[in-house]
């Protein structure tokens, strides 16, 4: 049996695995945060609260209409997306002119809604969600054995990570959303709809945690708080990389993913905190993130 610093091998290359898993959870979360607050200069504290949404959204589909993973994969962010984008119409956009304070006031009292309507309909002891078949059963890789629906939710969250990235960075609809932020006066006399863009942009940040949710309902407990406990951790993650970086939400949050992995096989106890000692490090060398700009 081979060892690294004093640890079997097989049980490093375990939890680093299980850290990469965490990480794209953490990666398609900070992407949607990312997005509505580099676009949009909005942070969007709603964001968990969306994120239970999409996990919410599969099971009542599946309890009460017999929808399917498949169909809830794409259903679920259609419906939260809508649901964002009447947010931004009808609440963010009447304080759009303010402090980024008032959005982040707005969203975390939305959140607290939601999720304290949520915890009356339907408690906090949490739903099961079933796997679909076609994703049961797993892979053995010698040195643990890799349940199929966790390989799946990988490559399902880079895929989506990446194709947003190109989107935003390599498109001319990108092009208009950045070169809006920057100037969205000048973007509307050459005739773009701002307005518009602003909207789908939230609804789009929206979407992207209602996935992940999908994504989490058949392996975590799906409960009203779900989204609180991990909103915290995705914002340091946000602020390590450098707020509004599409890439360093991406990249970041794959990392964290890894370090936590590392940290519960050296020292478990720091393993639900390491993230925040590494964000408090990030910033007293370089305050705008490893990805961010320099203002």
């Amino acid at each position: 049996m081979t060892i690294v610093f004093g640890i079997p091998l097989s049980v490093l290359l375990g939890q680093l695995l299980l850290g990469l898993i965490n990480g794209t959870f953490y990666a398609l979360l900070s992407l949607g945060l990312a997005i509505i607050f580099g676009l949009l200069r909005i942070i969007n504290f709603a964001h968990g609260a969306q994120y239970m949404l999409g996990a919410f959204a599969a099971v009542l589909g599946f309890n009460y209409l017999g929808v399917n993973y498949w169909v809830a994969l794409v259903l679920a962010p259609l419906l939260v997306g809508a649901l964002g984008m009447l947010i931004e119409r009808g609440l963010l956009r009447r304080i759009a002119g303010e402090d980024h304070l008032y959005g982040l006031l707005l969203t975390f009292g939305l959140a607290l809604i939601v999720e304290g309507a949520f915890v009356k309909l339907f408690g906090v002891s949490g739903s099961s969600y079933p796997m679909p078949e076609q994703l049961k059963g797993g892979f053995n890789l010698g040195f643990m054995f890799l349940p199929t629906y966790r390989a799946w939710v990988v490559l399902a969250a880079l895929v989506v990570c990446l194709a947003t990235w190109f989107m935003i960075e390599r498109t001319r609809l990108g092009s208009y959303l950045r070169a809006g932020t920057e100037n969205p006066k000048l973007m509307q006399a050459f005739g773009i709809n701002m307005p518009l863009l602003i909207t789908l942009t939230y609804g789009f940040g929206a979407a992207l945690a209602a996935f992940a949710g999908v994504l989490a309902a058949p392996i975590y407990s799906v409960t009203p708080t779900m989204g609180a406990n991990l909103l915290i951790v995705v914002f340091a993650v946000v602020v390590i990389g450098g707020m509004g970086s599409i890439m360093g939400a991406i990249v970041t949050g794959l990392a964290m993913g890894l370090i936590e992995g590392l940290t519960k096989v050296f020292y478990p106890e720091a393993a639900n905190t390491v993230v925040f000692l590494v964000m408090v490090l990030v910033l007293l060398v370089r305050p705008a993130g490893l990805f961010g700009k320099e203002v």
